[in-house]
């Protein structure tokens, strides 16, 4: 695989970002702010402080930690499927001497790229907030990046699998929202039913969590496992989006 090659398809979605990115950025960027408003500011007048923690402070590191999940997720699931189906995008690039697994290089660190660039946008939301106690909370970068590339290449297995673009709604239902809703954004984890908390502790949003709301907070004990964690699962998922997406292009 050629880095050069890689490099230009990601030049390109860029480009193409700079010309659409007002529609998709304010989507992204005014729903967290809805949850922080709503759930901070509504519900949490009604919850007691978490862990001495208040609530609106409690959920502000998730809200960051969605946010760069669903910016990774969006764009290998309805952005690949559409580049690779519709638009014809991927036919016109392989026509180039790019190659397949150069443009699924391209698709993930692109993903994971978006992930980082609306982490970062929500980092500033919530420090306006007030919800920031720590410039720790910039050391979460390179683990949302990494975070991004695990949710960018289930995501693209999930585009290679696919029959039509109306199944995505089983995922998202089956998957991204017991995801969002288990993961420790809104309520610890160990409140679960033990299996159920099991479960969580295997999702990578649950560690991003973890580790956004350690950095906010100023801590850095306890976060290594799940830095750890987030690496490892990257790394053992990136051969299986090359190989289906090799197999449902080039067939």
């Amino acid at each position: 695989m050629r880095i050069k090659g890689a490099w230009r398809v990601l030049q390109r979605h860029w480009t193409v970002y700079t010309k659409l990115y007002k529609s998709s950025f304010a989507l992204n960027f005014i729903e967290p702010i809805l949850y922080l408003v709503a759930m901070g500011m509504g519900l949490g007048v009604f919850v007691s402080d978490i862990n001495g923690v208040p609530y609106i402070k409690f959920i502000g590191p998730g809200i960051i930690a969605s946010s760069s999940m669903f910016a990774a997720v969006y764009e290998c699931t309805y952005g690949t499927y559409i580049r690779m189906t519709f638009q014809k995008t991927f036919d016109a690039i392989l026509a180039t001497p790019v190659g397949i697994d150069e443009l699924v290089a391209a698709e993930l660190a692109w993903a994971a790229v978006k992930s980082v660039m609306y982490g970062i946008t929500i980092m500033v939301v919530v420090a306006l907030f007030g919800l920031v106690d720590s410039p720790l909370l910039l050391l979460t970068i390179p683990v949302i990046f990494f975070c991004g590339l695990i949710f960018a290449e289930v995501s693209m297995i999930t585009a290679a699998l696919v029959p039509g673009i109306d199944s995505f709604s089983y995922f998202y239902t089956l998957f991204m929202t017991p995801l969002f809703l288990f993961s420790g954004i809104f309520f610890p984890v160990e409140t679960l039913p033990k299996a159920v908390a099991g479960i969580a502790w295997f999702t990578p949003l649950y560690h991003l969590v973890n580790v956004c709301r350690a950095f906010s907070a100023g801590h850095v004990s306890g976060v290594v496992g799940n830095i750890v964690w987030i690496v490892v699962v990257a790394t053992a998922l990136a051969p299986v989006p090359f190989r289906l997406m090799r197999r449902r292009v080039i067939q």
